[in-house]
């Protein structure tokens, strides 16, 4: 650069200082270059054509609702590939008139024999004429059967998905290879080192008690050997219906997509029969906070060259809203400033380091093996909670930092800290919307809740105009909640329910002191 404005300083352009050249220049060969702009047109080529912006409209989502109530919604997306798939609203919350983990059983018997499909393995050789991979998922409000494959394949890949969804054979051999699968993965999920899988259920049950999203996503073991071919028809009947359900595609077009959910989707009886649904359950989540603990034996956990040391682990949540409601922004924009992660997290800005779970927490305490904070939201309610890791004898102090850190939230917000988390949002956003299945997911998810969607840009404006008001008023409502606690390990020295919610009510977010004649 100090060359260059050295040159322009001595007027080193010669005639040609219009167009951009440099006078004097010669090969090392000793060649003159030759005397061509670099800003005027090349003599003998064509006028560059260059790609102009397209209208808003092609980035838009578009809806279409059937007669029999299915929505079908896609977005465009260039490339060769598309992802298709059924969304449906149904999942663990649902289950309250039913034995618990049918959409547990239901997610494993996804892609298996059907009316059409004597096997999976046909399934799977028939996506292989095209390319494809499928894949079946189901939370707690949603299950979603998703297929991603040559754009060219897309009747056979909207017939598989209406096949699959409609007339699944549910054979008695399946359904056992079934329960055997869920019990091996219920003793996996007690195994494992990273425990946040098993503790997101403690907070939700905690905090929903026995109610919608507070119920067990996981199959409890007994009741394995219960759910049979009758127990999940009579649960396919209620909640397997068109009206709830949205057929999403990306990277499609949006007629040759709807003409395909006519052929495969409309009037189509499924096999257990069109009766009459009876046992919906629109019950709305009921916030009840309390705490769940499961006190268990972490020493050896992981064992080898690199063991993990034994630690207790706890988790901490407070009512925030559903994804409807205007105060979801700013609890996003919340949830990316806490940040946080594990304490042997590498990286700069982008990974997280600036969050206040690393600047306040981790980089103080060296104890700590983790803080995290996590926001699970959903149609009618939402929870963000804080997940610490420590050695057993230092649960206390641990607890009384996490409960500071709550306390904070509702005080000053700078406005670097600010915009750092609302960039930092913006930019997750967007990178994720990069991939297929994700955009996929998004405009299905977004359809199933409100027969439209938010594009990325409009959600990016809306993180922009989060203010620290915005921040401090969420937290300050947050706040007046009764907390959900969840903990699991070496509890001795866990405090009381009580004193911690004590701790959240009080100003500087310390626990009640503890005194004792004998130690």
């Amino acid at each position: 650069m100090a060359a260059a404005m050295a040159w322009l300083r001595r007027g080193a352009w010669g005639p040609a200082r219009r167009c951009g050249l440099a006078a004097g220049r010669s090969y090392s060969g000793g060649g003159a270059y030759p005397s061509v702009s670099l800003t005027c047109p090349l003599p003998g080529v064509p006028k560059a054509v260059f790609a102009a912006a397209e209208g808003r409209e092609r980035f838009e989502t578009r809806v279409t609702v059937l007669e029999n109530g299915l929505r079908v919604a896609s977005q465009k997306k260039f490339g060769q590939f598309c992802t298709v798939g059924l969304l449906i609203n149904s999942g663990s919350r649902h289950e309250a008139k039913y034995l618990s983990g049918i959409s547990h059983f239901l997610e494993k018997l996804a892609f298996s024999s059907t009316a059409q499909f004597g096997s999976k393995d046909e399934i799977l050789l028939t996506l292989e004429k095209h390319g494809g991979i499928c894949d079946c998922q189901a939370s707690r409000d949603t299950i979603m059967y998703a297929v991603s494959a040559d754009a060219k394949g897309l009747d056979t890949v909207v017939n598989l998905l209406a096949d699959v969804a409609l007339q699944p054979r549910l054979s008695d051999e399946e359904i056992e290879m079934t329960r055997t699968a869920i019990r091996f993965e219920l003793e996996d999920l007690n195994m494992r080192p990273d425990p946040e899988p098993l503790l997101t259920e403690m907070i939700h049950a905690a905090a929903y008690r026995d109610n919608t999203v507070g119920l067990n996503r996981f199959c409890p073991v007994e009741n394995t050997d219960k759910i049979d071919r009758e127990v999940l028809h009579s649960y396919l009947r209620n909640y397997y219906t068109p009206d709830r359900m949205v057929l999403a595609g990306v990277g499609i077009e949006h007629e040759q997509l709807v003409e395909c959910a006519k052929k495969y989707l409309l009037g189509v009886e499924p096999v257990w029969g069109s009766g009459q649904t009876k046992d919906v359950d629109r019950s709305v989540a009921q916030y009840t906070g309390g705490i769940v603990k499961v006190e268990k034996d972490m020493s050896d956990v992981s064992l080898g060259p690199t063991p993990i040391p034994e630690l207790t682990h706890i988790m901490i949540g407070l009512e925030s809203c559903s994804f409807l409601e205007d105060d979801f922004i700013p609890f996003a924009v919340l949830n990316m400033m806490m940040g946080g992660g594990g304490s042997f997290s590498a990286g700069g800005p982008g990974k997280g380091m600036f969050t206040r779970l690393y600047l306040n927490v981790l980089n103080r305490h060296h104890w700590m093996y983790n803080a995290t904070s996590y926001h699970h939201s959903y149609e009618d309610t939402g929870l963000l909670c804080i997940h610490a890791s420590a050695d057993p004898k230092q649960v206390r102090e641990m607890v009384e930092i996490i409960t500071r850190e709550f306390i904070l939230m509702a005080g000053a917000v700078g406005e670097v800290e600010l915009e750092r988390a609302k960039t930092q949002l913006k930019s997750m956003l967007m990178m994720n919307l990069e991939s297929r299945p994700v955009i996929f997911e998004d405009v299905g998810r977004q359809v199933l809740a409100t027969n439209t969607r938010k594009l990325p840009h409009e959600l990016c404006a809306l993180i922009s105009q989060v203010k620290s008001t915005d921040i401090k008023r969420v937290v300050t409502k947050m706040l007046h909640k009764k907390p959900a606690v969840a903990a699991l390990g070496d509890l001795t020295d866990l405090p009381t329910y009580e004193h911690i919610q004590a701790a959240l009510s009080s100003k500087d977010g310390r626990l009640p002191r503890m005194y004792r004649l004998f130690r």
